[in-house]
């Protein structure tokens, strides 16, 4: 992967266009197609590809119109189990994260050269947070979280929206104690922009979604004695009513 460019769009969700090869990129969530042509113009790039993490409008909404005028391929998630599809000569990882949506998947690319993995995450995995659960249970949920958590700690996760700051402060009401979310904290406030990515292994350090097994978070919620799936759960249904 050459380079990844973050777009921004429809007030709190982002787009990404990845760079495969010279001048040739896909795009990953285009919830609108309008700044994604705008950012193919600005950057003088080919679009040839289209990912879908999941079927939600706020991630597809560009779709229609960015395939009528380039005429590239859609990748969408479909009856999902992990399998792999090429890109030029970039092999792409869809991983099946069930949860937000029953065919929710994730985008995985692994390390090249001097550039470390990368996964677009869509609704599934934020930075500090998780998406809401429509159409799954808890434990399918948790279960596609894990799946995520077991990739390597240096893999760089491009989420669906930015709800950082909020999700810092959420995490905050179940591990006070924690020094690197404080810091992180200062730090997006300082460079917003810091807040758009993280990493795996950040993300098992802070975020209390992937942190469900530990006894100071169950102890927080006087869930001394839940499954971690019940923990889960837990802290999904208040984070529904946070903020």
């Amino acid at each position: 992967m050459q380079k990844i460019i973050t777009i921004p769009a429809l007030g709190d969700n982002f787009i990404y266009l990845c760079e495969y090869e010279a001048g040739r990129v896909f795009v990953v969530d285009p919830g609108e197609a309008r700044s994604v042509v705008s950012a193919l113009e600005k950057h003088c790039l080919e679009l040839s590809h289209i990912l879908i993490t999941h079927n939600h409008f706020d991630h597809c909404g560009g779709v229609a119109a960015l395939v009528e005028k380039f005429g590239c391929e859609v990748i969408t998630p479909s009856g999902e189990i992990d399998r792999t599809v090429s890109i030029g000569l970039e092999e792409v990882t869809v991983i099946a994260t069930p949860g937000h949506t029953a065919g929710s998947v994730c985008y995985y690319l692994g390390a090249v050269e001097k550039y470390p993995p990368v996964v677009f995450t869509g609704d599934t995995l934020f930075v500090s947070g998780c998406g809401r659960i429509f159409e799954c249970s808890a434990k399918t949920m948790y279960d596609s979280l894990l799946k995520l958590a077991s990739l390597d700690d240096e893999t760089v996760v491009y989420p669906g929206h930015d709800y950082t700051d909020e999700n810092y402060r959420f995490a905050l009401q179940f591990d006070g104690d924690n020094k690197i979310i404080r810091e992180r904290l200062i730090e997006i406030k300082t460079d917003p922009t810091s807040a758009f990515t993280s990493t795996v292994g950040l993300e098992k350090q802070t975020n209390p979604f992937l942190r469900a097994s530990l006894p100071g978070i169950k102890a927080a919620l006087d869930m001394a004695g839940a499954t971690d799936v019940e923990t889960f759960a837990e802290l999904r249904r208040r984070k529904n009513s946070f903020g």
